[in-house]
């Protein structure tokens, strides 16, 4: 009996002993995981910062997708897209495809078209003094314009376009505007009498009348029609302008007088800017001041190869040699205006 009582003591004795030593292992396995557990919380990585919201913008212009306006818009927009990491996305409506450009002036001060790029001289109607733009012969080149357009006096007139509920981004080259006819005129003398059509603008028929031209405003899109039909002698403008509509066609006669450089200002809506935060405005200002260089270059390889064209298809070309007769008879027109913008007529002499 005391054989087995020494036996189960024994049993009783080892299965104590392990009871222990698990207690022992599983007090270690606690700790170790409650380690792992802290190592975890300290590797974790912090809260990911909320991110920078996207953007789809629309941009309104009325010219065709291959015009030099056009491609600067288009590059504005790639730049933009680019300098965002894609964020900012602006699609480029051309042809009108959102309408005429005075009614886009109007959607974009309301904030529905958030961007989009306008003669000035739809603008004066937003902004008098962008009416100086209209006036003839204040412009002696192509350089002469941007000196003024890039320097303070230029820049502060895009600026001032703020109190109209939008703001004025860059602007871009429009090329001179001169006169094309369906008989042959090579000098001022040539040209009165003659019916011209002119933009529905109270300066160009101003213009006209000085110039002793029979001013007949008309819809752009009536032109070609009316010089085939003989409602009016000829017209004037650019010569992208004259080899895209095909006026050429049936109005052979260019007589290069440059009366008229008009810039093209791009903008985008207040509304749409004081939604953005600095970075974002920052991103599309340099856009914008990128895209010009291209827009010029651009102006610049049209111009070059619309002259060529209507050259190839038998066109006439003439240079005024004098210019001095047209200015001077245009003289009361641009003093009659002085009124309103002989600040402005002052700065863009000193620019020459």
């Amino acid at each position: 009996m005391n054989k087995y009582v020494k036996m189960l003591g024994c049993v009783l004795s080892v299965l104590l002993l392990v009871g222990l030593l698990a207690a022992c292992g599983g007090g270690d396995q606690q700790t170790t995981s409650e380690n792992n557990s802290n190592d975890s919380e300290n590797t974790e990585a912090p809260a990911e910062e909320s991110k920078k919201p996207s953007y789809t913008f629309r941009l309104a212009e009325t010219h065709a997708p291959d015009y030099p306006t056009t491609l600067g818009d288009i590059k504005f927009a790639e730049l933009v897209k680019e300098k965002s990491d894609g964020r900012i996305q602006i699609d480029v409506f051309p042809s009108a495809q959102l309408g005429e450009e005075k009614a886009v002036v109007e959607q974009v001060q309301l904030g529905a078209i958030e961007f989009t790029r306008v003669s000035s001289g739809i603008l004066a109607g937003f902004n008098k003094d962008f009416g100086v733009f209209s006036l003839p012969y204040i412009f002696e080149s192509q350089e002469h314009m941007w000196n003024y357009l890039n320097g303070e006096n230029g820049q502060s007139l895009l600026s001032s376009l703020e109190d109209s509920k939008m703001k004025g981004l860059a602007y871009m080259d429009p090329g001179s505007r001169s006169f094309y006819t369906k008989e042959l005129v090579t000098g001022l003398e040539d040209l009165k009498g003659k019916k011209i059509r002119v933009i529905q603008n109270e300066v160009n028929v101003e213009i006209m009348d000085a110039l002793g031209i029979n001013a007949t405003p008309m819809a752009y899109g009536e032109v070609y029609s009316s010089l085939q039909t003989g409602v009016i002698d000829g017209a004037e403008n650019n010569y992208p302008s004259y080899y895209s509509s095909k006026h050429y066609e049936v109005a052979p006669y260019y007589l290069v007088d440059r009366h008229q450089r008009v810039p093209e200002v791009l903008l985008v809506s207040t509304v749409t800017w004081n939604k953005l935060d600095e970075e974002d405005r920052a991103i599309i200002q340099e856009a914008a001041q990128e895209a010009i260089d291209y827009q010029i270059n651009e102006w610049n390889r049209y111009e070059k190869e619309s002259e060529e064209k209507v050259r190839e298809a038998g066109s006439t070309i003439t240079e005024v040699d004098d210019i001095k007769p047209w200015q001077e008879a245009v003289e009361p027109v641009i003093e009659k205006y002085r009124a309103d913008y002989g600040e402005v007529l002052d700065a863009i002499e000193a620019a020459k």
